[in-house]
């Protein structure tokens, strides 16, 4: 079995969000593949609604990965 792992920021739009994350998506025997990134949820947004706003743009850049399993999913505010 071979897998990839793809790291692909997300983009930054004038300074980071309120939260990091960290997403990967595996495809068994295919690829794997991790996504990590600062986003600004809306106010009143959960943690779910934050999750498919990922899964759902990731799905629309790369249609191979709609059906991936979630490995990780890490969503945590944004300070030390």
């Amino acid at each position: 079995m071979s897998s990839q792992t793809q790291q692909t920021p997300a983009p930054a739009t004038g300074g980071q969000g309120s939260h990091h994350y960290v997403l990967t998506l595996d495809l068994p025997g295919r690829m794997s593949s991790t996504w990590y990134g600062t986003i600004t949820p809306a106010a009143g947004a959960s943690r779910h609604d934050v999750f498919m706003a990922l899964r759902n743009q990731i799905s629309d850049q790369h249609p191979e990965l709609s059906t991936g399993n979630v490995v990780f999913f890490s969503l945590e505010p944004n300070r030390l």
